[in-house]
């Protein structure tokens, strides 16, 4: 991806969203656009215009922290935000080379560690996966094969939830909140866009939905990203119907770029009960056989 064009976008987009007022600055008059103007924001972080016009056209190579939290600052970027100009800076000076996760084969050529599937297969009370930053599942527990009965079930999904989620008409139906859902997924990718901007990978799948997809093409371009550790989601599974579950999800530190996400039901609720219900239609079908059979409607 183009890291200038990426820093130029991201700025301008932050920028454009932030009002005078909740600068604490004069809302004036003859304002064409809504958003902070481009002195506007070099004033609060300290800085000329001319600087800060410069850092916004994309020249982020050999910006110090200093000037980045500045900027950070003045555009009330959150942490995972911050996080996301820190990477794009390094990318432009080249510094990112030794914090980016190695290269990873494509998910259709890794394969988990047994130890980590003997961890994944020990969690029985929800479903428990690792993904990778474009939304590859790469590992499952047999409860989460069954949750994500659908995402196995077409092969032109190919085991990705981004493809999943904005390809499959079947995704509206399992995300009852689905532009949420869809809001988050390409927050995900946007992140690992400026975490790993070297993913071939993930630049193609990104121009598959871009092109496929006009939903995905709008969120895409809004440049949002978004640290995405714990929560809680509604589903409607196609088998034991609505499901509402945390999740936590946590990086995997033996394998740089991965995250185990696990999903669990409070205790005593309908969705705990509902997961129980899954585990045993999971056990009546061949759950490492997605294609042996349909679910029960219900």
């Amino acid at each position: 991806m183009d890291n200038q064009q990426e820093v130029r976008e991201f700025l301008t987009s932050r920028r454009a969203r932030i009002t005078p007022e909740q600068a604490g600055l004069p809302s004036g008059t003859r304002r064409r656009v809504p958003g902070l103007r481009r002195s506007e924001v070099a004033a609060l972080a300290d800085m000329s215009v001319e600087y800060y016009a410069k850092l916004e056209r994309g020249s982020l190579a050999g910006v110090s922290p200093a000037v980045l939290e500045a900027v950070a600052r003045a555009l009330r970027l959150d942490d995972a935000e911050r996080a996301h100009l820190l990477h794009l800076a390094q990318a432009a000076d080249g510094s990112d080379s030794l914090s980016r996760p190695r290269r990873r084969r494509t998910a259709r050529q890794w394969t988990p560690h047994p130890s980590l599937q003997w961890t994944l297969d020990a969690i029985t009370a929800g479903p428990a996966f690792v993904r990778n930053g474009r939304m590859d599942v790469l590992a499952v527990n047999p409860l989460a094969r069954a949750f994500y009965h659908d995402v196995y079930a077409t092969p032109h999904n190919q085991e990705n939830l981004a493809r999943f989620t904005f390809l499959d008409p079947a995704a509206r139906r399992f995300y009852p909140d689905w532009d949420l859902a869809a809001d988050v997924t390409v927050a995900i990718l946007r992140t690992e866009a400026g975490r790993n901007p070297h993913d071939k990978d993930l630049h193609d799948l990104v121009g598959e939905l871009s092109t496929r997809d006009d939903d995905f093409r709008t969120r895409w371009g809004a440049h949002n990203v978004r640290n995405h550790g714990t929560g809680t989601k509604r589903f409607r599974h196609s088998a034991v119907g609505e499901l509402t579950l945390a999740y936590e999800g946590l990086e995997m530190a033996a394998e740089p770029g991965l995250t185990l996400t696990v999903y669990a039901a409070e205790p005593g609720s309908p969705s705990e009960e509902g997961l129980r219900l899954l585990a045993s239609w999971a056990a009546t079908q061949d759950a490492r056989t997605p294609s042996s059979a349909e679910p029960a409607t219900g």
